[in-house]
């Protein structure tokens, strides 16, 4: 072999070494940062970011939309009726703090406070009348508006009417 012949594969050996050096030291750097990499999301997190994301309603048109708009209102509905407000309790007292004195301690949306000159005429009008309004809610003549149930429809009737007796009890 030539001298030159001889230079040229010691210089050809030291490439292929620079080479062989550069591709360990990469696969070195790939592995180290594939370790920190974050772990998967938990199905937990991902089960939260989709509720989190899922649509807040849907379009319903023509025959099938009317009758699945039926079906998820009657689904409203047995859901709402299969819930029993404040633990059951007939205690006319404990749904009138926790429900009814934002409105009927202030006058908001025009309730009658609980004093005899808000609720004499209402009285007259006799104690089934003031259930039905509080139950299947009431728009008055002056503009003032009792909500169904007082918004909360998962209330009884027989919580209703001990709210009502309870307030009729309790005026000043």
């Amino acid at each position: 072999m030539r001298n030159h012949d001889l230079e040229f594969l010691k210089r050809f050996s030291m490439v292929i070494g620079l080479l062989v050096t550069i591709t360990l030291g990469l696969i070195l750097l790939a592995a180290w940062l594939h370790t920190r990499i974050p772990a998967e999301v938990s199905p937990t997190a991902a089960k939260r970011t989709e509720q989190r994301i899922a649509p807040a309603g849907a379009v319903y048109a023509g025959s099938t939309g009317a009758a699945a708009q039926a079906a998820a209102q009657a689904a409203a509905l047995a859901k709402a009726a299969s819930q029993v407000a404040y633990g059951g309790t007939t205690d006319g007292k404990v749904i009138f703090d926790n429900l009814c004195t934002a409105c009927h301690t202030t006058g908001v949306g025009l309730a009658p406070t609980l004093d005899h000159s808000h609720w004499d005429a209402r009285i007259a009008q006799g104690k089934e009348t003031l259930y039905k309004h509080s139950i299947e809610g009431f728009t008055g003549p002056d503009g003032g508006i009792m909500p169904p149930k007082g918004g909360n429809p998962a209330l009884t009737e027989e919580q209703m009417h001990a709210t009502v007796d309870w307030m009729l009890d309790n005026l000043k």
